[in-house]
């Protein structure tokens, strides 16, 4: 198989901003140019694709909390309840990821979410959860302190941070402390313990209504007193220990480097690429602009196929290239194929988010995907393979699946399986070149 450099530049761009590819996808960001297509999914508004028409946000009714004196029964209607609405925001958010025809949007969503994370594993609550979904989606493409604002006092994060206990007389240093060594500056990124606690004194008086799952601010549990965090001392709240800490240099960087790992390399940038980087990012914190140097610069083309896709990258990049129906039963199959891989949206194991990597490529997880790819190709629309004759089906799937080149061994591999087009699909669904990036 052969193709073009700019077909093969547009399969990496496409694979690194959205999940997998498809050759109809790579073909078009071909002909518009790599950097024209990214600068118009970048600027373009969510409302105006036809896959987000087609997934409308849900909305769902707070589960109202029970009382002491509540039954067994009560209290197990109550969390299957809990349950059932979380696995149909993780059903929709799938469905979305799938459907969208811009894919950048919900790819840096689940970017955001990784970044930020919070999990329903102990966040049960489906409309915190979709809000700070929304959140991530509206907000994460635009600047970085709006987005950090909105997240130091979002629902879901407070109350997985245990935030809502953060009070003038016991204040609660989570949320402090994973702000600033997971979120802005890194691990060694210049704070100290005491930075951390006068951090958490900035931001008391933060609660949550279980009975609407909103957050609001309630002045007498605030710490009113000057506060000295990273040099700064003030009268510090939430929106000013955001701002203090975004202000530190290592901040930049650290956004930079998080967010070059999670679509490019596992490594970091080089030096000269991340003072460009960092450069597009400027102190307004332009995230649109950081994205388009990173996946733009000079270094970027030599990285192609050197980060693993992660369970959701795989699924539903597959499900995209194969045009996979997104009915309720298929769907949950291959949500609880995620699961199994060890990646499902709102689960993330910490509050560090997923692991990265060769993590994705245990021997464990090898039957499930295999299996997943014999359930994906029996679903999914190989007519692009199977209406051509068996000496082209090789390059057939590799163009179906926006692969832009095999290797002789997985070639080698492939086409004794020509005759049979969905063994032949399911095969490559698992070569190595469709799972890195």
């Amino acid at each position: 198989m052969s193709t073009s450099e700019t077909w093969a530049e547009a399969a990496h761009l496409v694979r690194s901003v959205g999940f997998g590819a498809s050759g109809a996808l790579v073909d078009a960001v071909a002909a518009a140019g790599p950097a024209a297509w990214l600068d118009a999914a970048l600027a373009a508004q969510v409302a105006a694709d036809p896959g987000v028409a087609a997934t409308p946000t849900p909305s769902f009714e707070v589960v109202p909390p029970l009382g002491k004196d509540a039954s067994m029964t009560d209290r197990q209607k109550r969390r299957q309840q809990e349950k059932d609405q979380i696995s149909q925001v993780v059903g929709w958010w799938v469905t979305r990821m799938v459907t969208a025809q811009n894919p950048l949007v919900e790819k840096l969503t689940f970017g955001w979410h990784n970044h930020f994370a919070t999990s329903a594993t102990k966040v049960k609550s489906a409309p915190m959860l979709l809000a700070q979904n929304q959140s991530l989606r509206s907000l994460g493409r635009g600047s970085f302190s709006d987005l950090a604002q909105a997240m130091i006092v979002d629902p879901a994060m407070l109350y997985w941070l245990d935030a809502q206990q953060n009070t003038l007389k016991a204040p609660n240093e989570n949320l402090s402390r994973e702000f600033m060594e997971l979120f802005t500056l890194g691990h060694g990124g210049g704070y100290t313990e005491q930075d951390v606690r006068e951090g958490a004194r900035s931001l008391t008086g933060w609660t949550i209504s279980r009975q609407n799952d909103t957050a609001s601010f309630v002045a007498k549990r605030h710490d009113t007193q000057p506060k000295t965090v990273l040099g700064t001392t003030a009268n510090l709240d939430a929106p000013g220990f955001v701002r203090v800490v975004l202000d530190q240099k290592a901040s930049a960087a650290f956004v930079a480097t998080r967010w070059w790992q999670l679509l490019v390399s596992p490594d970091a940038p080089t030096a000269d690429t991340l003072a460009r980087i960092v450069a597009a990012y400027g102190s307004s914190r332009d995230l649109s602009r950081m994205f388009r140097a990173m996946l733009t610069d000079p270094t970027y083309a030599a990285t192609a196929g050197s980060r693993v896709a992660s369970p959701v990258e795989w699924v539903v990049g597959a499900m995209r290239s194969l045009a996979v129906p997104t009915d309720d039963a298929t769907v949950k199959k291959m949500t609880a194929a995620m699961r199994d891989l060890g990646q499902l949206p709102l689960y993330p194991p910490n509050v560090s988010g997923w692991p990265s990597g060769q993590a994705w490529l245990s021997t464990a997880s090898a039957t499930t995907r295999v299996q997943t790819a014999n359930l994906l190709a029996a679903a999914g629309d190989l007519h692009a393979v199977a209406d051509v004759g068996p000496a082209a089906r090789v390059d057939a799937v590799a163009h179906l699946l926006g692969i832009p080149a095999l290797s002789a061994r997985t070639s080698a591999a492939l086409t004794p399986l020509t005759n049979d087009p969905k063994r032949l699909v399911s095969a490559a669904l698992v070569c190595p070149e469709n799972l890195v990036i």
